[in-house]
């Protein structure tokens, strides 16, 4: 056998084992995903990270009908008011997003929706790389395909970062409130949704300036949304809450 073809039998066999590790991790991955449409998702890394860099780790899984209905509502006025609708992208947010960035470099503005920020804080990592945005528009794909709104609403109640070291919604009531997630009234709801921007920065205990003033907005954007058809919807899954 010449070396021409020793060689191109070598690149064949490259690519057919890249093609099946390939399927492999496509099959994998894609079970997981459907799986976590009705199994809690395990420590993720973002929350992992934390941990490691001493933030600590509080968190407590709960499902949508021990979350109160002004949590659902007031993470949707804070942080995607067109939540119930779109496909999982809000395009002329994150055009404005881009155009805003663009004419201010300094202070970076997020269009990410809610699916959008469950998909990163579930499969990915924290970061602005191409590569893990282009992950987080595939992985978004995939769970408004398999999960659903009402999923998707829980899920993000339950991983995102409400707090230094301070995960989901059940954690963030008990840590500020005292109280279960599926008691939180009206405002503190909006007061931990004031926080999501920057969990770290912004504080409840001793309260901000800033998030003081952040949850008087988003109980009025709540007022707004509250009585559209998708958004009830989405409420009746939750708990009642209080006003």
């Amino acid at each position: 056998m010449s070396k021409k073809e020793t060689k191109t039998g070598f690149w064949s066999r490259f690519w057919q084992i890249c093609k099946r590790v390939f399927l492999i991790l496509f099959v994998s991955h894609l079970v997981y995903v459907i799986l976590l449409r009705w199994v809690d998702p395990p420590i993720t890394i973002t929350q992992l990270t934390n941990w490691v860099q001493g933030n600590g780790l509080n968190r407590d899984y709960v499902d949508r009908t021990d979350i109160s209905a002004q949590a659902m509502l007031a993470v949707m006025a804070s942080e995607d008011q067109l939540f119930y609708e779109h496909s999982g992208f809000d395009w002329e947010r994150i055009q404005a997003a881009m155009r805003h960035n663009e004419r201010r470099p300094n202070k970076i503005r997020g269009g990410s929706t809610i699916s959008q920020q469950t998909a990163k804080n579930v499969f990915l990592w924290q970061g602005r790389s191409y590569v893990r945005k282009g992950l987080e528009l595939y992985f978004t794909f995939l769970i408004e395909t398999f999960w659903g709104k009402k999923r998707i609403l829980e899920v993000y109640l339950n991983v995102i970062e409400m707090g230094r070291g301070v995960f989901g919604i059940e954690a963030a009531a008990r840590t500020y409130f005292n109280k279960p997630a599926s008691r939180l009234n009206r405002q503190e709801a909006a007061m931990i949704a004031a926080v999501l921007p920057s969990p770290k920065r912004y504080k409840i205990k001793p309260l901000s300036n800033y998030v003081a003033g952040r949850s008087r907005f988003i109980q009025t954007q709540m007022s707004f949304i509250a009585p559209l058809p998708g958004v009830q919807e989405l409420l009746r899954s939750g708990a009642p809450g209080t006003y």
